[in-house]
């Protein structure tokens, strides 16, 4: 009762000011306003004031609304911790190295099918070297994105 009172005051006061600035020849403004001060009686017609002051003075709905929010800090507090975790870091690396395969380093021998160890030797020999620019310029190309992954932790 008390809030629809308040809604038809406040719309009466703004019909007031809207044909004040009527008056002064400012009719496109006055209709702004003359809309605007007609929302709140609307709000009261439709009921909507009524369910809205039914939520505000109950104390359970108050309740609800703060363990709503409490939920959501813990979610936001578990998740800050798990970016921050070293561990967290650790495995993600881990998992990018097994995604990616084995890396071998540039002056590795490449793994044989063949299990005697005479054999694997004078293929590695017959092997020409790959320079060491070669090597380096396909890391060079991702060094810009691993700078940006690491700045952002990923």
């Amino acid at each position: 009762m008390l809030a629809e009172t308040i809604c038809s005051a406040v719309s009466a006061a703004g019909l007031g000011i809207a044909a004040i600035t009527a008056y002064r020849k400012r009719f496109l403004t006055a209709t702004r306003i003359a809309a605007y001060s007609l929302v709140p009686v609307g709000l009261v017609m439709t009921g909507v004031v009524e369910w809205v002051a039914g939520i505000v003075f109950k104390p359970s709905v108050w309740i609800g609304f703060g363990l709503l929010a409490a939920a959501w800090l813990l979610f936001m507090t578990t998740r800050a911790v798990e970016r921050r975790s070293g561990s967290t870091r650790k495995e993600r690396k881990a998992a990018r190295a097994a995604g990616r395969g084995a890396a071998v380093a540039p002056g590795a021998a490449s793994p044989t099918l063949t299990s005697g160890a005479g054999a694997a030797a004078p293929q590695a020999q017959d092997r020409p070297k790959k320079k060491p620019q070669q090597a380096a310029a396909p890391g060079d190309d991702f060094s810009d994105i691993e700078a940006i992954l690491k700045k952002h932790g990923i």
